[in-house]
């Protein structure tokens, strides 16, 4: 298959993968959650319409690196429908990318503000907004495979960002599902990691959350986030 070919198809198979994930209904717990954010009292924008739906990953198709959040913030993607969108985490986040060159501007509003993403694609573990911002253990799993689905489509992906613990381990639970680790307690989440594995051409980097409460308490600063790109941009420049 020509690689021309071979893109076609991908982008073909993308262009059905979000409405597919936004439409999943497998956990009923978050799909009654969801369904509150119709209601203007759970809404702090209510001068929005609210997404409430399931929130599919976006960005570059050929993209180098692979962003994984935990899931939509309540007020944020939920509201807006895409990954890190509306809330403080995304405005740390978007500032880095476009100053580490993976964006074209360094704010963010909503679906239709003109972002576009360069060698990065953004996505969450899990791809409903849970209460109280913690999804159960079944309805990870439940969400591994939409995450499998996205991989699928990102060939070119040589760098796996978990960001948190939980997308830290949702990742590993899918390197486990694939059989490229044995145990998952060989790999542990340390802010800055970086992994290696034997015959997998992925490398997984971990951070701590960009979360306002990480940032309000100093167990994350922006000089570290800082940081933390120049290494994955270090990565990827070594080929």
């Amino acid at each position: 298959m020509s690689t021309a070919r071979g893109r076609e198809q991908i982008d073909r198979r993308y262009s059905l993968l979000p409405e597919e994930i936004s439409s999943c209904r497998r956990c009923d717990r978050l799909v009654e959650y969801c369904a509150t954010f119709n209601d203007s009292s759970a809404q702090k924008h209510p001068e929005y319409h609210y997404w409430a739906n399931p929130v599919p990953g976006f960005g570059d198709l050929r993209a180098n690196l692979l962003i994984i959040g935990l899931a939509p913030g309540a007020q944020g993607a939920n509201r807006t429908g895409r990954p890190f969108t509306g809330d403080a985490a995304g405005e740390v986040l978007y500032r880095a990318l476009y100053n580490h060159g993976f964006s074209n501007q360094p704010a963010v509003r909503d679906r239709t503000d003109g972002l576009v993403l360069r060698n990065v694609f953004i996505t969450n573990a899990v791809k409903c907004v849970p209460p109280k911002n913690r999804p159960t253990g079944p309805e990870k799993t439940n969400c591994l495979d939409w995450l499998k689905s996205e991989l699928g489509l990102l060939k070119n992906v040589r760098v796996v960002l978990a960001m948190g613990k939980d997308s830290f381990e949702s990742y590993v639970n899918l390197l486990n599902r694939e059989g490229k680790i044995k145990r998952k307690s060989d790999l542990r989440f340390v802010h800055g990691s970086v992994i290696r594995l034997e015959g997998e051409r992925r490398i997984l980097v971990s951070t701590y959350h960009f979360s306002r409460y990480n940032l309000n308490t100093r167990v994350l600063t922006e000089e570290m986030v800082d940081m933390l790109f120049e290494d994955i941009n270090q990565i990827l420049s070594e080929g």
